[in-house]
């Protein structure tokens, strides 16, 4: 009986269950927050520059679309509309690429070159 109670006595008692969760929901925390300053966080500004400059669009800018197709923004008609918000992708762009005109959605234009007017 002596020897169970040199095994009793050396055995730590247990640990309390609840001690464990506030280490743990800190690691989770932790983590929700690198993975919100490295990948939401930029991808939103990023987003935003995009939607400003899509939305700054005139006339004489090259773009290229979502297709692929490269060209030249030669009309902008916007569409303005009862009960329907103005949004990027309402908007219709015609674009020159080569020889050809094309007509597109706002929304479509993947990026923006910038205007080729040569300033007198």
């Amino acid at each position: 009986m002596s020897s169970l109670l040199v095994i009793f006595a050396q055995t730590a008692p247990p640990a309390a269950g609840g001690s464990a969760l506030p280490a743990f929901l800190f690691q989770i925390g932790a983590i929700f927050a690198i993975f919100y300053f490295l990948m939401i966080r930029p991808q939103q500004k990023q987003r935003k520059a995009h939607e400003a400059t899509i939305m700054a669009l005139k006339k004489g800018d090259h773009v290229v679309t979502a297709g692929g197709i490269v060209g030249e923004v030669v009309h902008i008609k916007e569409s303005l509309k009862e009960g329907v918000p103005v949004t990027a992708l309402t908007d219709h762009i015609t674009i020159r690429s080569g020889e050809s005109k094309l007509i597109v959605t706002r929304g479509r234009i993947a990026s923006v070159g910038g205007s080729t007017e040569v300033a007198s």
